[in-house]
Order: structure tokens, then sequence, then C-alpha cells
């Protein structure tokens, strides 16, 4: 897991041959213009959801893990809060591996939470299960879907 700043981004851009496209996308866009939904630029590789979540109360996140793709959370309009644990101590799947939706979600408690700013970013890479969205109110964020290298 990384939590950075965006101006930092460039630091991490070696860590995957997508990484620097996808900070790109996100330093050249004005967030107010993009039309939610999926932006994909590059087919099975390289896809940003724009989001419109309502955020959710701690207890009612649910861990999720991905096999196929590493996750950018970049929160836009307001804080996101976040909770976190080690794939690898997970014990309590709520359903099956989804390898169309690359997703599977876990009823497990985190070990940690904490909170991104507009500015920040986190990323999370197949051994961090991770729930977003925690906090009062609407969001409107980037989640940008990058293949594992």
């Amino acid at each position: 897991m990384i939590i950075a700043s965006l101006s930092d981004a460039a630091r991490y851009e070696k860590l995957n041959p997508l990484f620097k496209r996808a900070f790109d996308f996100v330093r050249g866009a004005d967030p107010a213009s993009l039309e939610p939904g999926p932006h994909v630029l590059e087919e099975d590789a390289l896809v940003v959801m724009v989001n419109e979540p309502v955020m959710k109360k701690p207890e009612k996140a649910r861990m999720e893990v991905h096999d196929r793709f590493i996750d950018i959370h970049v929160p836009l309009t307001r804080e996101e809060g976040f909770a976190w644990k080690d794939r690898s101590a997970l014990e309590k799947p709520s359903e099956p591996f989804n390898t169309e939706k690359d997703a599977q979600h876990y009823d497990d408690a985190p070990d940690t939470s904490f909170a991104v700013k507009p500015g920040q970013f986190a990323v999370f890479f197949p051994e961090d299960a991770h729930a977003g969205c925690i906090g009062e109110g609407a969001l409107r964020k980037l989640v940008i879907k990058v293949r594992t290298a």
C-alpha cells in the first residue's frame, strides 16, 4: 500500500509500466468536467473510473481484494476514509472470488484505518485488503484500475 501526495506521484511510476500513464491522466484531467463512469485508457489494462458514491460508516465497509488489478484511489472533492488489512490475514470471505469483476469481499475487521485528502492518492496492490468510501456525505473520486505487471 502507498499513501502519498499527487505532487510526488512520479516517484512511484517505476513500480508498474502503466503507472506513468495513469498519473499523467490524473495530472491532465479537469476533475469537474470528467463524466462519471469508466474511461478506458488501455483495454483490460488501464481504466479510470469516475465515481460519485455516498460514503458509509466504518462498520458498513467490507474489505475487498483483487488478483489482476492494482487500485489507485484519488479523492477529488473531500477527504475519504479507508480501512486496510494484509490479505494473508483475512479469514471471513463473504463470497467466492469473482474472476469477471476481479474482486472478493471479506467481513474481517481492518487492522488500520486512515484518511486520504484531495491532492493525495492511495495505491492498493493485490496483497492489500482495503475498504474505501468511509465517511459522511457524497464524494467524487477516481479509482484507477491498473493491470499488475
